[in-house]
């Protein structure tokens, strides 16, 4: 088990305290750091079974700058916005987790980590 977190962000925070209160086995990914190539986005997005416009932060600046919320929500954009989530990671929703089932979750709530640990 793998998890994206962002150590500012109180989500991030308290994910890593379940999965450690939990005893879960997992490796921690600082996001901001060790930024994501595209094709890891898109692996996680397969995970997810989400798209990138499903994980990007559009309220946070970087995003309003691009002006995202405009950005059209489809197959032909889809790169656009994967490459934009890979420049910025910033704008990645976080924590993400990996399940170990090969599967993933975005991690913002207790009962989304508990989905992911008993994956």
């Amino acid at each position: 088990m793998e998890i994206w977190i962002n150590p500012a962000c109180s989500k991030c925070r308290s994910a890593l305290t379940l999965l450690d209160a939990e005893g879960a086995d997992y490796t921690v990914r600082r996001y901001l750091e060790d930024v994501p190539s595209p094709d890891e986005i898109r692996e996680v997005l397969e995970r997810l079974g989400l798209e990138p416009w499903d994980i990007t932060r559009t309220q946070e600046a970087e995003a309003k700058e691009l002006g995202v919320k405009d950005w059209p929500k489809d197959a032909a954009n889809r790169d656009r916005w994967v490459e934009a989530l890979a420049a910025r990671p910033k704008l990645i929703q976080r924590p993400l987790i990996t399940a170990e089932d090969g599967t993933a979750v975005v991690g913002r709530s207790e009962e989304a980590v508990r989905d992911a640990l008993s994956r």
